[in-house]
């Protein structure tokens, strides 16, 4: 009988196969343990919400992150966006959204949707920046945001300075708070996929201007396409880039070198 049908460990020598290099695995071979991720002590969360907590501890729980995206393309709305957080939340990668990658964006914009109390979005069209500016277009796209909140916020944290259409008296305003601020920097990540998102739909119906990839900001390609073919109705007829030709353009861009 064949060693191999013993249900139990024999006494005697077992043969082994001859060794063969390729038995032995390798450092590509080995799997790496999963890095096991591990939650904030109460005393560094303490650090990471500072600011809400401030106002949790207040008894205020329905605080309100605003940020915006998009006030400085030539083509697309401005975009902005309202979260907020359950007390004592914290979603790991939240950062400002400028610092993150595409993908990274993606990732972290399901995880707060699914975190967050509630959260909102608003935005302005082209055509009412043209109307009013870009600054109370803006507050515009802000107040749209909260009025699509799911539950009355009780106080808000903007990002940059203070905005009066919010109302100053319930209204913080964080100069770079989308990199100091958790609920903000939430809103941020929101508005940013949400606006990418909406320019990569525009650029379908208009494939000239590249917008797929430059989000409506005023890139070579961009403006090139400005020069060939004119602008759309998506563009902000009140920006200059899209009054002048390329060659103004450039021609600008050279006296401006030339002044620095």
């Amino acid at each position: 009988m064949s060693e191999l049908m013993y249900p139990f460990p024999v006494h005697h020598a077992v043969r082994r196969t001859p060794y063969h290099p390729a038995d032995v695995p390798t450092a590509k071979s080995r799997r790496k343990a999963p890095k096991r991720i591990r939650k904030p002590s109460p005393e560094r969360l303490r650090k990471l919400l500072a600011t809400e907590f401030g106002f949790w501890a207040s008894g205020v729980l329905h605080v309100a992150g605003i940020d915006e995206v998009g006030r400085g393309p030539l083509a697309g709305p401005v975009v902005a966006a309202a979260v907020i957080l359950p007390e004592g939340c914290w979603v790991r990668g939240v950062d400002d959204s400028k610092k993150l990658t595409h993908e990274k964006r993606l990732a972290l914009y399901g995880q707060i949707v699914t975190s967050c109390v509630c959260w909102g979005i608003g935005a302005a069209s082209a055509a009412e920046i043209d109307r009013v500016n870009i600054r109370r277009a803006t507050a515009l796209a802000m107040q749209r945001a909260i009025r699509h909140l799911s539950c009355p916020p009780g106080h808000l944290l903007v990002d940059g300075l203070p905005v009066a259409e919010l109302g100053l008296e319930a209204q913080t305003a964080i100069v770079d708070g989308d990199a100091k601020v958790h609920s903000i920097a939430a809103a941020s990540i929101l508005a940013k996929v949400t606006r990418d998102r909406l320019m990569e739909r525009l650029a379908v119906r208009h494939p000239a201007y590249g917008w797929e990839r430059n989000k409506g900001y005023g890139t070579p390609e961009h403006l090139e396409a400005l020069d060939r073919v004119g602008p759309s109705r998506h563009h902000r007829q009140s920006f200059q880039p899209c009054q002048y030709t390329l060659d103004d353009l450039l021609s600008i861009a050279e006296f401006a070198a030339d002044a620095i």
